[in-house]
């Protein structure tokens, strides 16, 4: 026996053996413990970094979801409004006819039968110094409002007194002052008698502002000052006077004019709505219609208002009840009124009505001293406060919407803070049909902005979903069998030598930035197929017919000449075959159309099926994504299809079945699993696209699955508006509600299919 390995001698802990061999064995167990160890260690490691980058990943989607929870749940917030001020500026009389404030919510002012009266809204005082009115010893009776605190005050005397109330701001150092003043316009007499009127409506537009005047027995007498600079500074004023008569049943109850100072409403004891259309400043156009009446059960009209925009009006009645209409042309060619809504009602009559400066929304207040707001798109009402130590006589909002103030009979008056920043946002808005001012019909509408602030926005959420699954369809449509299709013949039948080239090729394609897809689909794709459409849709029946004629001449060639080709090479045939048929299509289809589409297919197609086309339509984007589409489904449907085991096939063909049999009854159903993954993920990589869809199709969001019109996606919705969205606005934060909807949607695909995939697997794991 010789002496113990000297590698092993040096090593601490390691046993000493006599004889060569038995040495060798040894060092050779020592390295394979060695090895395995290490091996062990790796694998540890892996498992380790595989598992912290999941919890990593996991960890960041549940992140990216908490921050778009967080700026979806403003949108779903009730509105706040707390009591701040409480105070009492004292009157003599026991009536105010008119309220307001600044837009900071510092001064306010009632109109009261002594005149005009400015208090503090932070201090329980009444401002020193503060204009006043010279009434020359008459008394206010009636007054009426206008858009920028332009009021129209009815005498004793039989005068009307415009004026415009102002808030001057001026900033020092440290603080801001908000100073009232007064502009004062002609006063002027309504009636020859001088007797006071009993109802008057103004309304201040760029040329001068108007005055209505109820003058008994269906008479009403309309005032136009027209103003005019003139290029020395000068102003030209000018006056109009004219009365008509007005087909009213019983008293006119309620007046209003919009802030456009061409039309006014009337409403009377009868319940009747008559709308008297003024022509433009300076002329004689007037023409009065009866638009309809509210039911005979609600009593006499007792309020009237616009809404911002002057498209939608409510009625508030003497039995409480309030409702919204809109005013449209009839078939008779004649105006008539379509109720929209009807609101929580008061316990009395409607008092007042004051609509928001900024949006649809509004308040309303009965004698029992309860002030409510409403909001005129949706058709609900949000909140409601209460004055219990006084009778209620005036409410109104804010300039910003951003506060609520209350005067009593008494002069006692309650300032509330509003916090309400999204009140056209429900459930409803967002995914149920609702009738927009300008629609005759409830309908779904995503239009987020508008040319002017009295601009309605619609924020319907269908129309984006739709249109999202309406491209992914078509998408998919075309990519699913080109891609199966493909990856079943390039797996199955096709040459190993033209595999190694194909493969690669179509992993590339997916390589290819969606951005550079859609700027070739939008400037070269749409234009080719809207000159080539005819040829398009006879291309597959002319490529599917040339296919079979093939394969039947093939069939009927010798065997001495068939044996020759190789198996899996027969694509350069079909390769032959697609382009003559394509050849063939595009002529063909150019005479179809001229013999039978009346050389114009477009305008057969609007004439006989009322289908528009639109140049970048849901075809072009199905062409181009699907295009981006097909090589993730090809490649992971290829692998799958490869990847099943040899022994399957083997066994298959040893029994005597073709390799049509085996690919079709055990290659296809073992790879079912693998096959349906590759359609899911090439349904989620669709879903989410927006690059393409952006710059493909016309953007338009529609309702419908026609594949010549255009759509609009949730994310090019996204990316469209996001940049232009002001930050914490309502826009804004709907986008990321489309977002989590998005995100949602494309959850739970990958769920049912990860369900379904496992179901497939274990179906067919006892193949």
């Amino acid at each position: 026996m010789g002496p113990a390995h000297s590698g092993f001698a040096d090593l601490p802990g390691t046993l000493t053996l006599e004889g060569k061999g038995i040495s060798l064995r040894v060092q050779k167990n020592f390295m394979a413990t060695n090895s395995l160890v290490k091996r062990n260690l790796y694998d540890k490691i892996a498992a380790y970094v595989v598992k912290t980058g999941g919890v990593i990943i996991i960890f960041s989607i549940l992140a990216i979801l908490f921050v778009i929870l967080l700026e979806v749940y403003p949108l779903f917030k009730s509105p706040k409004y707390e009591l701040v001020q409480k105070g009492s500026v004292p009157v003599k009389s026991s009536s105010v006819f008119e309220i307001g404030s600044d837009e900071y919510r510092e001064i306010g002012y009632q109109i009261t039968r002594d005149g005009i009266r400015f208090f503090s809204l932070k201090e329980d005082k009444e401002i020193k110094g503060a204009p006043t009115l010279d009434l020359g010893g008459a008394r206010v009776v009636t007054s009426s409002r206008s858009n920028h605190e332009f009021l129209a005050l009815g005498l004793s005397d039989g005068r009307v007194l415009p004026l415009q109330v102002k808030f001057i701001t001026t900033y020092g150092k440290d603080a801001r002052t908000v100073s009232p003043a007064i502009e004062l316009q002609k006063p002027f007499y309504l009636t020859s008698d001088k007797s006071p009127v009993s109802n008057i409506a103004v309304a201040k537009g760029e040329k001068g502002y108007r005055i209505a005047a109820d003058l008994g027995d269906g008479q009403l007498a309309l005032f136009t000052i027209m103003r005019r600079k003139t290029l020395m500074g000068t102003t030209i004023e000018k006056n109009y006077e004219k009365k008509i008569s007005i087909p009213v049943k019983g008293n006119i109850t309620a007046m209003v004019m919009n802030s456009e100072a061409s039309a006014v409403l009337i409403g009377s004891s009868s319940g009747q709505i008559i709308k008297v259309a003024i022509g433009d400043f300076g002329s004689d156009s007037v023409e009065a219609h009866t638009l309809g009446a509210v039911p005979i059960e609600s009593g006499k009209v007792t309020t009237l208002g616009f809404l911002i925009g002057n498209q939608t009006f409510v009625v508030g009645d003497e039995s409480g009840h309030i409702s919204s209409y809109q005013i449209f042309r009839g078939d008779d060619d004649k105006f008539h009124m379509n109720k929209v809504h009807s609101f929580e009602s008061h316990a009395g009559p409607i008092l007042f009505f004051h609509a928001s400066p900024r949006d649809k929304g509004f308040i309303t207040g009965s004698p029992d001293g309860v002030v409510k707001y409403h909001f005129g798109t949706i058709g609900n009402t949000q909140f409601e406060v209460q004055i219990s130590e006084h009778k209620l006589a005036k409410a109104q909002l804010t300039p910003k919407t951003d506060g609520l103030i209350a005067v009593s009979e008494s002069g006692a008056y309650y300032h509330w803070e509003v916090d309400n920043p999204h009140p056209n946002i429900s459930w409803s808005t967002l995914f149920q049909e609702m009738t927009y001012e300008g629609y005759k019909e409830s309908d779904y509408v995503w239009q987020s902005t508008g040319g002017t602030d009295e601009f309605e926005p619609k924020f319907s959420l269908v129309p984006l979903i739709i249109g999202t699954l309406k491209g992914t369809f078509y998408a998919l449509m075309f990519a699913i069998p080109l891609a199966l299709f493909g990856a079943f013949y390039t797996s199955q039948f096709m040459h190993e030598r033209f595999k190694a080239f194909v493969k690669p090729v179509i992993e590339i394609m997916a390589a290819l930035p969606s951005v550079v897809l859609g700027f070739f689909a939008a400037l070269w794709l749409a234009p080719i197929v809207e000159e080539l459409l005819p040829g398009l849709v006879v291309a597959p029946f002319m490529i599917f017919a040339l296919v079979t004629l093939a394969l039947l001449a093939f069939e009927r060639l010798p065997v001495s000449i068939r044996v020759k080709w190789k198996p899996g090479t027969e694509i350069f045939i079909l390769m032959v075959v697609v382009i003559v048929g394509s050849y063939l299509a595009f002529p063909l289809g150019r005479e179809i159309e001229t013999i039978f589409l009346n050389s114009d297919y477009r305008g057969w197609m609007l004439e006989t099926l009322n289908i528009s086309f639109d140049q970048r339509n849901s075809l072009v984007v199905g062409l181009a994504m699907g295009f981006a589409v097909t090589p993730m489904i090809f490649t992971i449907s290829e692998d799958s299809l490869s990847n099943v085991p040899g022994h399957l096939t083997a066994t298959s063909l040893a029994l005597g079945a073709t390799p049509w049999q085996t690919a079709m009854r055990v290659v296809l159903p073992t790879a079912s699993p693998g096959i349906f993954s590759a359609v899911m993920i090439g349904f989620g990589r669709a879903i989410g696209e927006t690059m393409i869809v952006l710059m493909a199709t016309g953007n338009t969001p529609v309702m419908d699955w026609n594949v010549f019109s255009g759509f609009r996606a949730l994310s090019a919705n996204i990316a469209v508006e996001l940049p232009e969205a002001p930050e914490g606005g309502t826009l804004f934060r709907i986008l990321f509600l489309a977002a989590f909807i998005l995100f949602i949607m494309t959850f739970a695909v990958n769920t049912l299919a990860e369900w379904v995939r496992l179901r497939l697997r274990e179906r067919y794991r006892v193949l």
